[in-house]
């Protein structure tokens, strides 16, 4: 017992240690040529979260469909939570989009101010509404995740 006790406490010693390393970070997502995906999170302040909702889908849904159907983004998911947190991990939209690959998905899109003028010709209302909706925003994070479902 005097030489198992020693080892076990060891083994919970390097456990202990190890543990909140390997929880700090998920693992990197699969090769350069998978998809890749990102949650897109959205926190508005209180009592503006339609008019974000509205704005959301009039000027910059259409341009994600728009990128969409160049290739370079495999899906777009828009989700509100079914009920509320509290205010520190209160969120209200999430946008999940898969993407091509991690290249375009970390690199910017040389076509997207054109597909922007072409969607929105009144840039001027356009750039007004955008800027409203960013003005109501109380937080937005972009979160990269990884699938580590066993096969």
């Amino acid at each position: 017992m005097r030489r198992v006790l020693p080892a076990i406490l060891s083994l919970l010693i390097a456990f202990a240690i190890a543990a909140p390393l390997m929880a700090q970070g998920a693992p990197p997502q699969t090769s350069a040529d998978q998809p890749y995906t990102v949650e897109y999170y959205y926190k508005v302040q209180w009592g503006h979260q339609q008019e974000f909702l509205d704005l959301f889908l009039k000027n910059h849904y259409p341009l994600l469909k728009k990128i969409q159907s160049t290739g370079r983004m495999l899906s777009i998911k828009i989700e509100a939570p079914a009920y509320h947190t509290t205010e520190d991990g209160r969120w209200d939209y999430r946008v999940t989009i898969r993407y091509k690959n991690s290249t375009v998905a970390t690199t910017s899109n040389p076509d997207e101010e054109a597909l922007i003028k072409q969607l929105w010709p009144d840039q001027d209302t356009y750039k007004r509404e955008e800027q409203r909706r960013f003005e109501i925003l109380a937080g937005h994070w972009d979160l990269p995740v990884t699938d580590i479902t066993p096969h």
